[in-house]
C-alpha cells in the first residue's frame, strides 16, 4: 500500500469512526471498540513508519490522517499529546506552502480543533468564501459543515456556564 493509501485508508477509517451512529443507526459497544482498535493501529501504523511524504499535498494528507486518527480514537498509552504535537510542528510549514483547495480546509479544520488558533479560522474562513456556491461538491460540502462545527464548538465536551 502506498503512503497516500495508507493516509486515505486512515482518514476513512477516522472518519467513519468520529461519525459512528450519527445517521440515527444504533451504536454497539463491539462495533465501537473494534472501530476504535482499528484506528488506533492504523495511526500508530502511519506514525511509526516516520514516513512523511513527498509532495506538499502527500505531507498534507498524512498529517491530515494522523491528526484525524488522534482525534477519533480514544486510546491513548501516554504518547498522544506528544504525537499530535509534533505532527502540528510539521503542519505549520506545509499549510504556509499548501494552496487554497478542500485538503487545505480540512487540515486548518483538524488543527483548528486542537490549538483553537483564531487566524487558523480565519483563513478557513477565507477559503470558503472564496468557493462558488453553485459548484460546491458532496465531500466539499461536508467539509465546509465540519469547519463551522469544530469552529462554533470549539469545546464539545466542556460545559460552559455563563
Amino acid at each position: 500500500m502506498s503512503l497516500s493509501e495508507e493516509a486515505i485508508t486512515l482518514q476513512r477509517a477516522a472518519h467513519d469512526l468520529m461519525y459512528l451512529g450519527m445517521d440515527g443507526s444504533p451504536v454497539y459497544s463491539d462495533d465501537l471498540s473494534r472501530r476504535n482498535g482499528e484506528v488506533y493501529r492504523l495511526t500508530t501504523a502511519l506514525y511509526n513508519s516516520g514516513a512523511k511524504g513527498v509532495t506538499v499535498e502527500e505531507q498534507a494528507n498524512v498529517c491530515l490522517a494522523l491528526l484525524m486518527g488522534y482525534s477519533a480514537s480514544f486510546v491513548d498509552h501516554g504518547e498522544k499529546q506528544k504525537h499530535v504535537q509534533e505532527v502540528l510542528d510539521r503542519c505549520w510549514d506545509i499549510l504556509e506552502t499548501l494552496p487554497a483547495s478542500l485538503l487545505k480546509l480540512r487540515l486548518l479544520t483538524a488543527c483548528y480543533g486542537e490549538v483553537f488558533d483564531e487566524p487558523m479560522a480565519d483563513e478557513g474562513r477565507a477559503i470558503i468564501a472564496s468557493l462558488d456556491s453553485e459548484s460546491l461538491t458532496p465531500e466539499l460540502q461536508e467539509a465546509i459543515n465540519e469547519f463551522h462545527n469544530v469552529v462554533d464548538n470549539p469545546y464539545p465536551c466542556e460545559e460552559v456556564e455563563d
